[in-house]
């Protein structure tokens, strides 16, 4: 008989932190389960500690060191259940984690749900420059609609906290160059699927220096950002020739450069800067926000960095009849 949910835990070296992530599986409240342990040529002493493991829902796949895609990939299609959780070596997810977002998942039909998150060391202490991504994660993307609208600003779940349909986990993560989980996603969202996320913390997200994310180029902030303009142009900014850019600082002007070269006119930029407003960059008009007329179908990106900018902005284009994730775009 098939299980609820299988998990997917690919792992490479994690000797010090292995038990503790399989322990956090295989004590859900939700018990039917299969834990796929997917060895990816460790070194270390991690296949020895994941053979100690003794249960029966627990199995390991040994695998030359190919990676944590090619790894990933494996498990999943070896999994029996129709529904797929993904989990890494370093963290910890909470008692109750893989059962509510189940329950989520089938009373809103959801194709993909993650959850709220600590974002902590190994010490259990919060990390000071991951707050402003936790709080991102935790409030300013919660709901579905803000999950897609805003998913061209960062990854807006974190991997490991995925559970998901067969049918997510089937476009397979890539190796290409960019984050292999965050393209997932938005080829996933590009494909119209839907994603939740449970309005709790069910997740250890333990940053430290050697984890992958920290120390491979496939996670750095250049890639994150090929990644993300790859899907505009393939998604928003598909058949686009003309658009409206808020934001002339540090965050907007690269993306002004990067629309002009790929032939794509920006009509004029919306600034609250007083020194900024009236000026000409790269022969573009800066525009008061005061200014700013009603949609008028020329589409909006935002690209503003400022801490609270968001929330403000958000605001002010619902009131001239932009709506979010349609003619309008927050982007980083």
């Amino acid at each position: 008989m098939k299980p609820s949910v299988s998990v997917v835990l690919p792992v490479f070296n994690a000797a010090a932190t292995i038990s503790r992530s399989i322990r956090s599986v295989l004590h859900q409240t939700l018990s039917d389960i299969e834990l796929i342990v997917v060895n990816d040529g460790s070194t270390d002493e991690t296949p020895e500690i994941v053979r100690r493991c003794r249960d029966r829902r627990l199995k390991m796949v040994e695998l030359p060191h190919l990676g944590v895609a090619a790894a990933a990939n494996k498990g999943t299609r070896l999994a029996q259940a129709d529904v797929i959780a993904r989990m890494d070596a370093d963290d910890v997810a909470h008692p109750t984690k893989l059962e509510q977002q189940l329950q989520l998942m089938r009373s809103a039909d959801f194709d993909v749900v993650g959850c709220r998150v600590n974002i902590i060391d190994g010490a259990g202490t919060a990390v000071p420059g991951l707050q402003r991504y936790e709080r991102w994660i935790n409030e300013e993307t919660l709901t579905p609609a803000r999950i897609r609208a805003r998913r061209f600003v960062e990854f807006p779940l974190v991997n490991p906290t995925i559970l998901a349909r067969r049918s997510y986990f089937s476009h397979e993560f890539r190796s290409n160059g960019f984050p292999e989980d965050y393209d997932l996603m938005l080829r996933a969202a590009q494909a119209g699927m839907s994603f939740g996320k449970v309005d709790q913390v069910l997740f250890d997200w333990i940053d430290s220096a050697g984890r992958l994310t920290r120390r491979d180029a496939r996670y750095s902030t250049q890639a994150f950002m090929q990644c993300r303009r790859h899907y505009l142009l393939t998604g928003p900014l598909h058949g686009i020739s003309r658009v409206d850019l808020w934001g002339a600082g540090q965050t907007g002007k690269p993306w002004l450069r990067w629309l002009q070269a790929r032939g794509i006119t920006v009509r004029q930029i919306f600034e609250v800067n007083r020194r900024k407003i009236g000026q000409r960059i790269h022969d573009v008009p800066v525009v008061d926000v005061a200014a700013m007329g009603s949609a008028d179908g020329v589409p909006l990106f935002i690209a503003v960095g400022a801490a609270g900018a968001r929330s403000m902005i958000e605001a002010h284009i619902a009131e001239r009849d932009y709506v979010e994730g349609t003619d309008a775009w927050f982007v980083a």
